[in-house]
């Protein structure tokens, strides 16, 4: 029996910030209706929760081989060329992620020498903008994980 890899750290991340948004918008539901008013800092909780979710989510479906991925080529090539290609595809998913944590740390850098703040709740943008490069560099992490148990036969893809 194979066991399913995993990418628990993420899995759990990506848990937590559903459960605060879940909250948090009960939350302000609640408030709403009870005050008529609403509670400042949900929507941009929520909305910086939600890319916490979505690059979470995409490292785990990256360990878990279940990002889209046309295979009709991959699946017709003999085991050499077919191992070229896989490592051609981690090449060109290193280089986007690669470029997506360097950019994200050097704008997070940025937002923590100017000191800006978020324009809701006067946070600073820094704490939202770290995690781009965090959860990109984790993600460069699953790739090259899964493109190493590929390679090694460790992971098949669906005929």
């Amino acid at each position: 029996m194979k066991v399913s890899p995993d990418a628990r750290p993420e899995r759990w991340l990506a848990s937590l910030a559903l459960v605060i948004i879940s909250v948090i918008s009960l939350g302000n539901v609640v408030t709403r209706y009870v005050t008529g008013g609403s509670l400042a800092f949900t929507e941009e909780f929520s909305v910086f929760l939600l890319v916490v979710v979505t690059f979470a989510g995409a490292s785990v479906a990256l360990r878990r081989n279940g990002h889209i991925r046309i295979g009709l080529l991959e699946r017709a090539l003999p085991n050499g060329p077919r191992k070229a290609l896989i490592v051609l595809q981690w090449l060109c998913g290193v280089t986007v992620l690669g470029l997506v944590t360097w950019f994200g740390a050097k704008l997070t850098w940025e937002e923590y020498q100017w000191q800006s703040l978020s324009p809701g709740i006067g946070l600073p943008q820094w704490w939202y903008i770290i995690w781009l490069p965090l959860l990109s560099g984790a993600m460069l992490i699953r790739q090259t994980q899964q493109t190493w148990d590929r390679l090694t036969g460790r992971l098949t893809d669906e005929p």
